[in-house]
């Protein structure tokens, strides 16, 4: 019987807690995404406004536009792609906040793989 009472007051102090999701902060400004690319950590750098997103990889930078759907979500499209891959856009879903960093989902638009990812506000 303890041990049930232990469960249902776990349970219901998970179902009350609400992750953060303030997207409006993450709209604008520079930011940093880390991911392993072919077994190597590789940083990227991009600038966003409410209309445009400057990446910066390598050494190189590509500009996309931006298109938000609703506070949370907006679609990224190359401005100018290199080839067919190029040219798909891609969906984007913030899907926590806290502070400086968040956390999204993307995927081409209308598949239904997606990836996860984490960037960080640096200014």
């Amino acid at each position: 019987m303890k041990h049930i009472a232990l469960l249902l007051l776990f349970v219901l102090a998970c179902s009350c807690y609400k992750q953060e999701r303030d997207c409006s902060n993450f709209h604008t400004g520079t930011f940093e995404f880390e991911a392993f690319l072919d077994g190597e950590l590789v940083k990227t750098t991009f600038i966003r406004n409410n209309t445009i997103e400057i990446d910066f990889f390598k050494g190189k930078s590509d500009t996309s536009s931006i298109r938000w759907i609703n506070e949370c979500e907006y679609i990224v499209k190359k401005i100018h792609p290199k080839n067919m891959a190029e040219r798909k856009a891609i969906h984007m879903k913030i899907l926590t906040t806290d502070k400086n960093i968040y956390t999204f989902e993307y995927g081409m638009v209308g598949a239904n793989n997606k990836q996860r990812g984490t960037a960080k506000k640096i200014k």
